[in-house]
């Protein structure tokens, strides 16, 4: 295959070189600081297959955050492929990177392999402490204050919010609360295809508040903006098993691992995060289902108010993606491979008519 190499950052590294710059001491922290948790290795390798391709084709496969947070890393990319040309791009809004590939009509093997590497370590916000966050840029803020296609402030989502924050002051306690009530009132439904869609006002006219985590994430989203609090969702994939929950983690194959999770901004503690989807997934799946008042459910409850497992690779905040020389309509969200051929834009969910596969594997050395 021909092979091109870009935005290759610590990619050519080895896996004990970057771990040891990660974890070299910098400055005195305080205990449980994020400073102070290990930081892993992964390696991610996506395989993009456009079957019975019609005329020309494109592909657009997500990349690693950028830039960079204290729990999440990118440490740069490499792919090979046939394609006629391929580079990095970013969509004009929200900046989420990919790889945007092409192929000309007749190309006997319209196919493309990206390898990501990136570092992390698990995540967690000490909301009882006093927090002193660096300030969030003020238009950040704005941008994810403001609603979307799927997921609007106004109308039945914005009177929701004030029935679920009436009487409550600050930040913290207005999210917890819609954290709370998702918990309370919504539920893991395994018929939804994919992760969801996230259209939480159909959701919420039509009382059916059953989803998936881009549906019960985006409904968290939805309510924090609508109530004044900024929040977004954070799209990715899993690529380890879990420490904790069996249910919550994916290791090797995690072609079908994609999960997105949610966090918000508070005034004195900057970006928190957390994941109410994540414990109706407990519910449903742990241990073969538990109950909403198991102790196993109830500890998933407390841990993903604030914090976050990291076995999981970050690819952007991205909604109502417009994706970078296509002729389809704007994507909900940016988390799945996507193709388009002559034809038009194929199903990243049908492997009749787009196939790709994606591993994960955590590097030591």
């Amino acid at each position: 295959m021909d092979r091109r190499v870009f935005l290759t950052t610590g990619i050519g590294v080895s896996a004990s070189a970057v771990l040891a710059g990660l974890r070299a001491p910098k400055r005195a922290v305080a205990a449980g600081s994020p400073d102070q948790t290990a930081w892993r290795l992964f390696e991610v390798t996506t395989r993009v297959d456009i079957v019975n391709p019609a005329g020309s084709g494109r592909a657009w496969v997500p990349l690693a955050l950028t830039p960079d947070t204290d729990y999440h890393k990118s440490l740069g990319q490499r792919w090979t492929g046939h394609a006629a040309s391929a580079r990095a791009v970013r969509d004009d809004k929200y900046g989420a990177a990919m790889l945007y590939a092409e192929w000309q009509a007749g190309d006997a093997v319209p196919a493309v392999e990206v390898v990501t590497r990136f570092a992390t370590r698990d995540r967690a916000v000490d909301l009882k402490a006093p927090g002193n966050p660096v300030p969030e840029d003020k238009t950040v803020l704005a941008q994810y204050s403001k609603g979307s296609r799927y997921i609007p402030t106004d109308g039945i989502v914005g009177k929701t919010a004030q029935q679920i924050t009436k009487g409550l002051g600050s930040d913290i306690e207005k999210a917890r609360a819609i954290y709370e009530w998702i918990v309370d009132n919504t539920f893991r439904d395994p018929k939804v295809r994919g992760c969801g869609i996230g259209d939480i006002r159909a959701m919420l006219e039509t009382g059916n508040l059953g989803g998936k985590c881009a549906d019960l994430n985006a409904l968290f989203v939805g309510l924090a903006r609508a109530a004044g609090i900024p929040a977004r969702d954070v799209y990715g994939i899993r690529v380890a098993d879990s420490a904790e929950f069996k249910c919550l983690g994916r290791s090797g194959d995690i072609t079908k691992a994609q999960h997105c999770r949610a966090e918000f901004y508070a005034t004195r503690h900057g970006w928190v995060p957390v994941d109410p989807a994540d414990v109706r997934k407990v519910v449903l799946e742990e241990n073969g289902g538990l109950p909403l008042h198991h102790p196993i459910v109830h500890r998933a409850r407390v841990k993903l108010f604030g914090a976050w497992e990291m076995n999981w690779l970050a690819f952007n905040y991205a909604a109502d993606v417009t994706l970078p020389q296509s002729t389809g309509d704007p994507l909900a969200f940016f988390m799945y491979p996507q193709a388009e051929t002559a034809e038009g834009r194929r199903d990243s969910l049908d492997p009749d008519k787009f196939r790709y596969k994606m591993t994960a594997r955590e590097l030591t050395s």
